[in-house]
């Protein structure tokens, strides 16, 4: 009588994993597809808007208030508003180059190489997989080490781009608590402070500025202001997802009602002046 030898375990050395015989491409009966279609619909809403208003060159700036939409700032074209140009005017007016293309170029970086972004858009513009125990919609797949994926390395340099943006964006803040009798105060400077201190929450929680504060330390105790940094960066890096969404929303937002006011729809609701 014969004896049959049982089959190592799979993972073992010399094993061999099968696939189950599944023909269906996956056994998922939820709506998985759900997730990937809202991130299709919600970026590309979001990237159409903000393409048609960066590109009228228009309807950015307030001169009675000072309100100058995040979409134009710094505003530095031949076509700009001198009041509204704060950084002065040193790009050709052209129609094809944005009135802010000195920090639209990083901003759009930090945003396309952000941890978060690159799993939303791999899901669902690529589906590449669009959801757990979901094929991937490509044969293969190299990685982030070839072009153009390899980019995705920059996404250290461009956060310190968007610091300074931030900072810009700040100062355009505080240079709107103006009005025609000196200092005022309105509906539009809270949705300017409240957009920058959303782009202050999303740009501090990256991923990037979590290891500049605590990354290659070996002793916390003996850094204990990169630690205390560090443990805040941390506390709002677990909100980067809803962060990332939530600044798209409040960039919409601000540049929605600047360029309501300029088209004269509605009044700007004054507190003070």
């Amino acid at each position: 009588m014969t004896t049959r030898t049982a089959p190592p375990p799979a993972g073992l050395p010399g094993s061999v994993r099968q696939r189950a015989a599944i023909t269906a491409k996956t056994l998922r009966t939820d709506r998985w597809w759900l997730a990937p279609l809202i991130t299709v619909v919600g970026l590309g809403a979001w990237v159409t808007y903000a393409t048609v208003r960066v590109f009228m060159h228009d309807h950015y700036w307030i001169a009675e208030y000072h309100y100058l939409t995040p979409f134009y700032s710094p505003c530095v074209t031949q076509s700009c508003i001198p009041e509204a140009a704060h950084f002065g005017r040193v790009l050709p007016g052209w129609w094809i180059i944005p009135d802010a293309a000195l920090t639209l170029p990083f901003l759009l970086l930090f945003r396309l190489t952000c941890y978060y972004y690159r799993k939303a858009y791999y899901r669902s513009f690529w589906l590449s997989p669009p959801a757990c125990a979901v094929p991937d919609g490509h044969k293969t797949y190299t990685g982030e080490t070839r072009f153009p994926l390899i980019g995705q390395n920059l996404h250290r340099y461009a956060f310190y781009a968007a610091v300074i943006i931030s900072v810009i964006n700040t100062w355009d803040a505080v240079l709107a608590f103006h009005s025609p009798e000196g200092f005022g105060f309105g509906l539009g400077n809270v949705i300017l402070l409240g957009n920058v201190v959303m782009l202050w929450a999303y740009t501090l929680s990256c991923h990037s500025c979590r290891h500049i504060a605590g990354g290659r330390l070996k002793h916390f105790s003996k850094h204990p202001v990169r630690y205390r940094f560090w443990t805040f960066v941390s506390k709002l890096n677990v909100r980067h997802m809803q962060l990332a969404w939530i600044t798209l929303g409040t960039l919409a937002l601000t540049d929605f009602y600047v360029m309501a006011l300029s088209l004269n729809w509605f009044d700007d609701l004054r507190f003070i002046n």
